[in-house]
């Protein structure tokens, strides 16, 4: 038999198998490596329907302190490379905790999600009258992502600013015991993009990537890395009080929108 292989979803090339592992505890499922772009994804993924029937898994339980700690350090970028006037998408923002944080902090921040209900953020829902969107962020998201590349162009028909968070996949791929982030017990995370996958995703749509560890930015502007490496770990310091000091939290005004509707 010949070796398997099937098209890679980021650059269309041939990506070959990589190895074989259970998800969900009951299918096999082929893993598929690109060569060329970095980039693993799994085979035509059948089995999703049964993975979603919850869209928030039972072990997601660091979901509120991801929050926090993203909506710390997001704030601190979006204070220092953009416009703090300007309105917001978190996109497949889940309970509606992040946005919610944000407008607290004095973003003007929105929630779309089409799988999970707002919770948290009702009345910020976002709708093509929104306009124009900074920036959009999306977090624990590109790995669902069954066809990235449409998905990131529809987010890119919103805003050239995407910031979003997924692990970055080792350059010697993982065997499957080796990275907890393949998450075969609940079978949602689909695609595994290597630092070289972002680079030519960026590259293809002429912007600039940065990564910062935990969270990653497309951009069409240019930052400056070193400086906000230098905020963000130095931000308990006194820094994070002044770059955030022109924003009014959102909180009181919200709650007074709301009462006088009623």
């Amino acid at each position: 038999m010949g070796e398997v292989t099937m098209q890679c979803n980021i650059c269309q090339n041939i990506s070959n198998k990589k190895f074989t592992a259970r998800v969900l505890n009951k299918y096999d499922v082929d893993y598929f490596y690109c060569s060329t772009c970095g980039f693993l994804q799994t085979e035509k993924p059948y089995w999703l329907e049964e993975a979603y029937r919850e869209s928030i898994t039972l072990s997601d339980t660091g979901i509120l302190e991801r929050n926090l700690l993203f909506a710390k350090d997001i704030a601190l970028l979006l204070a220092t490379f953009f416009s703090i006037q300007g309105k917001y998408l978190d996109f497949a923002g889940g309970y509606g905790i992040f946005t919610r944080l944000m407008r607290d902090i004095g973003f003007d921040f929105y929630w779309s999600d089409s799988y999970t209900k707002n919770l948290i953020a009702r009345g910020f829902e976002y709708s093509d009258s929104i306009h124009p969107i900074e920036a959009i962020t999306t977090f624990e998201t590109f790995e669902h992502f069954v066809q990235p590349i449409q998905e990131i162009e529809k987010l890119l028909s919103i805003s050239k600013n995407i910031i979003f968070s997924t692990q970055l996949l080792p350059d010697n791929v993982p065997k499957p015991e080796q990275w907890w982030y393949y998450v075969f017990e609940h079978g949602q995370h689909v695609s595994f993009y290597s630092k070289r996958t972002l680079e030519y995703i960026a590259q293809k749509y002429s912007l600039n990537f940065y990564s910062f560890g935990h969270f990653h930015v497309f951009t069409a502007k240019r930052l400056n890395k070193a400086y906000l490496k230098f905020i963000l770990g130095y931000q308990h310091y006194g820094i994070r009080k002044i770059i955030l000091k022109k924003l009014v939290s959102k909180t009181f005004s919200d709650f007074e929108s709301f009462r006088s509707k009623k």
